[in-house]
C-alpha cells in the first residue's frame, strides 16, 4: 500500500472504471477524476491509497473523512475500495484494510464505516475479518448537486 499522488491519477480512474463496470454503476470520468484530484491534493478530507503487488497497481482504496456526532469525533468512510479480479483472494483486501485502519488510528479517528452491497459476501466477509459488524442503520441519499450543475469559473 501507498498514498496516490497526482500522477496516479490516470490510473486509478482505469480502475475505477473496472469496478464500477463491475458493479453496474455509471460514471462520470470528469468528475472522477476531479475527486482523485481533491483527495490527493487536501489530506483533511481523506485519502487514496492504492494497492499494490511487485510494484503493480493492482487496487485503490478512498477514505473520506467526517465528525460524527454519534463517536464524538472524526469517522473515516470507505468511499471505494476495488482490487482487480485477478488479484484477489491473495489477502490483498485484507493487508489494505488493516494499514488504512492503523493510519486512522495514528489519526486519532474513532471510528470507520463501509458501505457493502447486502449481496456481496465476499467482500463482507473481508470487512468482518477487519473488525467491521453490521449495524442497525439504513442508509438512505439524496444527490444535491452533480459538476454539470456547478456554476462554471
Amino acid at each position: 500500500m501507498r498514498e496516490a499522488r497526482a500522477e496516479d491519477v490516470p490510473a486509478l480512474l482505469g480502475m475505477m472504471e473496472e469496478f464500477y463496470a463491475e458493479s453496474g454503476h455509471a460514471l462520470d470520468a470528469g468528475e472522477a477524476r476531479a475527486s482523485f484530484q481533491t483527495l490527493v491534493d487536501d489530506a483533511r478530507l481523506g485519502g487514496v491509497w492504492l494497492v499494490e503487488s511487485d510494484g503493480e497497481a493492482v487496487g485503490y482504496l478512498v477514505l473520506t473523512f467526517v465528525f460524527a456526532m454519534e463517536h464524538g469525533g472524526t469517522q473515516a468512510v470507505v468511499d471505494d475500495f476495488f482490487v482487480r479480479p485477478a488479484w484477489r483472494g491473495r489477502g490483498l483486501g485484507t493487508a489494505a484494510l488493516a494499514h488504512v485502519r492503523r493510519d486512522c488510528a495514528a489519526r486519532g479517528v474513532r471510528a470507520m464505516r463501509v458501505e457493502v452491497s447486502h449481496d456481496n459476501a465476499a467482500a463482507q466477509a473481508v470487512y468482518r475479518r477487519n473488525g467491521f459488524a453490521l449495524v442497525d442503520h439504513g442508509l438512505m441519499a439524496a444527490t444535491l448537486a452533480r459538476e454539470r450543475d456547478r456554476p462554471s469559473e
